[in-house]
């Protein structure tokens, strides 16, 4: 019930960011044959085609369409701001590209559940920490977005109190057969590296068979 493609949502990979901790640029990090920007794409694109990248223009611009921040430097709320004011579809689905163990079918339920529910923000929660990351908005959180960076104030989690948010907790993921473990970003080299061994131990365990 989650293979197929809807045509009320857009999709946005964040693909900004100095990478100041990994040292070099996370977008093209190889991993199982693909850069994490391929990856990325990969998945939005198996559910919509209404698909851009939210970053430089100058770098990204052979990707597809580029959207670039109205409010530069200010993190990934500048991004889901930018998104959101150039959008047309009413649901939106935000995914950072240093998330590469990410399910298909976990996104194909995160939209699904997106439409049924009616609320502002459908989120994944593992640990206790929301995944803002890897959620759908809807294409009026925008106004909040532009309130919050107008005063200089620039976390998203914030901007979650006093609206509808619909969680999708880590006993509803474990009860559906999604791992909690596919949240984990790339920050350092050492993360890196441990991506890359799980990706390898994940390939043998599946019999040579990547995503």
């Amino acid at each position: 019930m989650y293979d197929h493609r809807v045509s009320d949502i857009a999709a946005f990979i964040l693909a900004g960011g100095a990478s100041k901790r990994m040292g070099r640029d996370k977008a093209s990090l190889t991993l199982g044959g693909k850069t994490l920007l391929e990856r990325a794409l990969g998945l939005v694109n198996s559910i919509t085609r209404d698909v851009a990248i939210i970053g430089n223009a100058a770098k990204f611009g052979g990707y597809g369409r580029i959207i670039e921040d109205i409010y530069p430097g200010c993190g990934p709320l500048g991004g889901i701001h930018a998104a959101l004011r150039q959008t047309r579809a009413e649901l939106n689905l935000m995914l950072a590209l240093d998330t590469p163990f990410i399910e298909e079918k976990f996104l194909h339920f995160l939209v699904s559940t997106a439409r049924e529910c009616g609320s502002v923000v459908t989120v994944p929660r593992t640990q206790g920490q929301r995944h803002p990351l890897c959620a759908v908005y809807r294409r009026d959180f925008v106004s909040l977005c532009e309130e919050a960076l107008a005063r200089g104030q620039n976390k998203i989690d914030r901007l979650f109190a006093g609206i509808e948010i619909r969680m999708i907790d880590e006993e509803e993921m474990i009860r559906l057969k999604f791992s909690p473990q596919m949240f984990r970003n790339l920050n350092t080299p050492e993360e890196w590296n441990e991506a890359q061994m799980a990706w390898n131990q994940e390939k043998n365990n599946e019999g040579g068979i990547t995503r």
